[in-house]
Order: structure tokens, then C-alpha cells, then sequence
């Protein structure tokens, strides 16, 4: 199991770095993840470049991608497609206005000062530069030697190439003294590179080469259903929860100037610098391979289950993301057990198309994401009696047991919901998540209880993760969980 160092120490918020391009859907994903900056604790947040997004050294310099699909794409430039160093003050600016009301319902929202103290400009000439030492990189080198050995999160929204600056400059004060190992083992246990993608190459080029201990978090294939080609990942029945009726009625309108500034097809806004930002004007969007869209629908938040990640919600998974939850469900490499991904080995059967998929890890979590960004934006309108808060579920027969093959396991569960909401309890085997192959027999004998019975044929050692289940009746629902992992005797 991996244990993270701030979970052992009695610490439940991670520390978590944002480093970010600025793209569209970055933009989005910042808006969601204020509104969950009580969940976690912020520690930076850095402009970086990309693939996609870069600022030019402003002398002409012209250059070409090394990576082979914008190299194709986009050919020889000075600049690409940058939208500035203000958005994120400016969505913090918006953030400062609807603050008052969020404290009503957690008083551990950082403040909008707070936030902007931790905005720094990493490495943004040019696609995968990290020869500069930049305000970034020096931060985010700072916060992985200072004197904490909490784990911190190093989120990778863009290109790695600030957080490689920032562990090149460790290399180069340390390499050729008597603490370097030291260093490096203290950096490699308190850093998790959690990345969406390759977005440059620095992290092939340098960081996996010379870093091989760091762990690092890869999602190259759920990540998609909450990309551009939604429609295709996200089963048909649910994407009333990404399309416009909901995604304008329930976030985006009357909710306030945070998540006004959110953009969505057709809202009429766009982005300064990135000239290929045509959603908002539906005249200029033709339907193609993602199909049709209408006004508020949802764009994209590709990065959100880097954070997602780390949200409490009773699944267990900060501390084993093989687990699976809200940011999806990663296997650690054969080839390098620090490092944990997605891919052709970490599908869920899918039961609305009856097949194994690569991202419904993440898709099956769609529902209770999207209600739940509902109501923290109801947050920053609503006082705490006119809005829904989430309930806690807890397991008094505990989360870990251990069990014969062919014995019955009982379970009981109980929540305690802050709106004194009814809770209703849901159990099921997430079969992916554990060890065995066989399905397990869950009888619902009450709303609180469940009997699990065994088959006869597991075998010592096999693990079976239930799902308990707790969804209120207030509105919107929400659903936070517990897991019981059943091991066999």
C-alpha cells in the first residue's frame, strides 16, 4: 500500500502545487477547484507553458515543437496561442466576491490575499524550456526542501518543464556533496508528479531519467470524459449533467461572478491570446467527430482529476490510488513501482455498453462530481439552511475485514448528514479494485445493513472491495462513501 506521508502523520489535507498553461479548460478546472480549496491545502500556483501554449522571448525567436502532434499541427512559431499571467488573479478576484458566503459553510476557505501570495511565473517562453531558473521553479524547489515531510502534490496541468527546473536546481546544488543523497531521498518521498498527459517532453527528457525514485501519477485515458470528447466517453443517459440545461441552470448562472467567468459553448466570452477559443460563438462551432453542442454546454476540464484526486469522500484512494475514486484508478507500473497509471490494464466494465472501457474509472463518478459542483456553487449564493451539504458515512463494523471463503461478512453502515437529510445506503463490489475475479453475493437486509457472502472458490489472499454507498435526499443529492476491503483467510 502506498501510504502518504501527510495521511500517516495525522495531517487529512494534502498540500498540492498547481502548475498550469492557462488553456480554456485549465481556466474551468480552476474555477471547480475553488470551489473545493477547503478540501485540500493550496500551497502554489504556477504559470507554466505547454505544448499547447506558449509566451515567445518576446526577441522573434522561432520555434518548433518537439512533440510530433503540435509539430505538425502548428509548424514554426514565435508564440502560441498564450492567454497572459492575470487569468488566475482574475478568477481569484471573482473568487474574493463570493467568499463571505462560502466561510457560511466552511470556515477553512483560504482567503483571496492568501491565494494570491501563491501565484508565481514559472518557465512560459517556450514549449518544454527549463534552462531559465524563474520565480516558478525556485518556489516549487523551495517547497520541496523545506523542513515539512508532508507529501506534496505537484499538479501538472501543462508541461512539466517548471517542476524539471525546479528539481535541476536541486540537482545542481546538491549533485557534488555529501547531502545529495539525502536530498534526493528526501525529495523523492515527499514529491507525487500527478500529470495529465506528456504535454512537453521534460519529463521523459529529464525528470524520469534522473529522478527515477519520484512517484509519479499518470492519466493518459480516463481523464477523457472530462475532455473535449466528452460525448464519446460519457454514457448517453448522462450527459444532461454536462450539457447546457444543467450545466447553465445549476452552475454557471445566478451562482455568482466565480462561476459566471466558467466557459461553456455559447456564454459569448473569450479568451485573450488564444485565438482558436471560438466556443462561446456557436456560429463558429461546426459539429465534428464530438458531436453537436449547445449553449452552456461543457468544454472541457481535462485537468480537474489531477485534484479530484485528492477530495476526502470516504474511497480510500490518497492512499492507494489503485484503489479507484473521484480522480480515477491507476496500477502501478511492472517496469517501475513508482510509478502508478492508467491505460490497457486499469479498465472498468462498463454497464452501459457492456464492454471493458479504459476511462469509466473515472466516468462512473460523473453523477455524484457533477451534483456535487452544484451545490458548492449553491454555495456561493445560498446561507448554510438553503443549501445541501454532504453527509459523512461511517462503517461500524470496520473498514477492513478479514474472512473465510464461503462465510458471510455483515456490514453496518451509518451517516450523519449536517442538513438532517435522509440518507439512503447503496452497496456494491467495485470487482476491479480488488483481487478477486469472482462476484460476490450483497444482500441489502436493511437501509444500514448488508450481508456479503463469499464464494467458496476464493482463494487465500484475495481481496474484495465493497462499496458502501450513502446518498442524501437533499438537493442535489450528494453521495460521499466508505470501503470495506474483505481479505480471505
Amino acid at each position: 500500500m502506498l501510504l502518504l506521508n501527510n495521511m500517516a502523520m495525522g495531517q487529512p489535507k494534502p498540500r498540492t502545487i498547481v502548475t498550469t498553461d492557462g488553456e480554456i479548460d485549465d481556466v474551468d478546472s480552476f474555477i471547480r477547484m475553488l470551489l473545493y480549496a477547503n478540501e485540500f491545502k493550496i500551497e502554489g500556483l504556477v504559470y507554466s507553458s505547454s505544448m499547447w501554449h506558449y509566451k515567445g522571448d518576446g526577441k522573434g525567436t522561432k520555434f518548433v515543437s518537439e512533440m510530433a502532434m503540435t509539430k505538425n499541427l502548428y509548424k514554426e512559431k514565435t508564440d502560441l496561442r498564450w492567454p497572459g499571467v492575470t487569468w488566475m488573479q482574475d478568477l481569484i478576484g471573482a473568487y474574493e466576491k463570493v467568499y463571505p458566503n462560502l466561510i457560511l459553510h466552511d470556515k477553512s476557505f483560504p482567503t483571496a490575499n492568501s491565494l494570491r501570495k501563491l501565484i508565481k511565473i514559472g518557465n512560459i517562453d517556450f514549449e518544454g524550456e527549463m534552462e531559465q531558473i524563474t520565480e516558478g521553479s525556485e518556489y516549487i524547489k523551495n517547497k520541496l526542501l523545506d523542513a515539512t515531510t508532508e507529501t506534496i502534490y505537484l499538479q501538472v496541468w501543462g508541461g512539466t518543464n517548471t517542476i524539471a527546473r525546479a528539481l535541476k536546481s536541486i540537482e545542481e546544488q546538491y549533485k557534488n556533496t555529501p547531502k545529495w543523497q539525502q536530498i534526493y531521498t528526501k525529495v523523492c518521498k515527499k514529491a507525487i508528479i500527478y500529470a495529465i498527459l506528456d504535454q512537453d517532453a521534460t519529463y521523459k527528457k529529464y525528470v524520469a531519467p534522473n529522478w527515477k525514485d519520484l512517484k509519479v501519477f499518470y492519466n493518459a485515458s480516463q481523464f477523457w470524459c472530462f475532455a473535449y470528447p466528452w460525448k464519446r466517453a460519457v454514457p448517453q443517459s448522462q450527459h444532461y449533467l454536462l450539457e447546457g440545461k444543467f450545466m447553465g441552470d445549476e452552475i454557471i448562472n445566478n451562482h455568482g461572478p466565480l462561476t459566471k467567468m466558467y466557459y461553456s459553448y455559447g456564454d459569448g466570452q473569450k479568451q485573450e491570446g488564444d485565438d482558436e477559443h471560438i466556443h462561446g460563438d456557436l456560429s463558429k462551432v461546426k459539429t465534428g467527430q464530438w458531436g453537436a453542442f449547445g449553449k452552456y454546454d461543457f468544454i472541457s476540464e481535462g485537468d480537474s482529476p489531477s485534484y479530484l484526486h485528492l477530495i476526502d469522500v470516504g474511497l480510500g484512494n490518497i492512499q492507494n490510488p489503485a484503489y479507484g475514486g473521484w480522480g480515477g484508478r491507476l496500477k502501478q507500473s511492472a517496469e517501475n513501482p513508482n510509478r502508478w497509471e492508467d491505460g490497457k490494464e486499469v479498465a472498468d466494465y462498463n454497464p452501459f455498453t457492456q464492454k471493458m472501457d479504459l476511462t469509466y474509472p473515472q466516468t462512473r463518478w460523473i453523477e455524484p462530481i457533477q451534483l456535487d459542483f452544484a451545490a458548492r456553487a449553491d454555495w456561493c449564493v445560498k446561507d448554510f439552511k438553503n443549501a445541501n451539504h454532504a453527509p459523512k458515512i461511517s462503517v461500524k463494523t470496520g473498514n477492513a475485514i478479514k474472512a473465510k471463503a464461503g462465510s458471510k461478512v455483515q456490514i453496518a453502515a451509518s451517516a450523519k448528514d449536517p442538513d438532517k437529510n435522509k440518507v439512503n445506503f447503496t452497496y456494491w463490489q467495485y470487482k476491479e479494485a480488488g483481487t478477486a475475479k469472482e462476484a460476490v453475493e450483497i444482500n441489502k437486509k436493511t437501509n444500514e445493513t448488508a450481508e456479503i457472502t463469499l464464494p467458496a472458490t476464493l482463494n487465500s489472499g484475495d481481496t474484495v472491495h465493497i462499496i458502501v454507498e450513502g446518498k442524501d435526499e437533499g438537493t442535489p443529492a450528494l453521495t460521499r462513501y466508505q470501503r470495506v476491503i474483505i481479505t480471505v483467510l
